[in-house]
């Protein structure tokens, strides 16, 4: 096997694409992650509860493959709304710290018109290397 799908327990299955791929020389790449919860709810509050549900979803892959906060090597977000993120940088970092402290991976962002979802106001997809990881068979 070239790659395993990893999935956290407990997570309602995904919804057209795989919550985390891991290939065979530990590479995790992790689809874009919204802010719902393992029940596929968007949680409440807008854009600072989203933003740190998707990271605490990217978390969540990353251990279930067997890796660490600070396996991730690249973060792509994805906003809706430029003024709202720019408005709320002081909550923005508070947030992201709260699940990454101070590791800080290569990131860009690009500013959407929309999401598939519509309730959703930001996506973040991820890579993560968890090194020499031995595929299950």
């Amino acid at each position: 096997m070239t790659h395993e799908t990893i999935h956290p327990s407990g997570w309602l299955p995904a919804k057209g694409y795989a919550n985390g791929m891991l290939t065979k020389d530990g590479t995790l790449h992790i689809g874009g992650q919204i802010g719902w919860d393992e029940n596929k709810q968007i949680v409440e509050g807008g854009f600072i509860p989203q933003m740190s549900q998707a990271l605490r979803n990217i978390a969540a892959i990353v251990e279930t493959a067997g890796g660490q906060i600070s396996d991730v090597t690249r973060l792509t977000w994805f906003v809706t709304n430029k003024a709202e993120y720019v408005a709320h940088q002081a909550e923005v970092g508070r947030a992201y710290r709260d699940v990454f402290g101070k590791h800080f991976p290569a990131m860009s962002m690009i500013i959407v018109s929309g999401l598939v979802e519509d309730d959703a106001l930001i996506e973040i997809e991820a890579t993560a290397h968890i090194g020499d990881f031995a595929l299950g068979s």
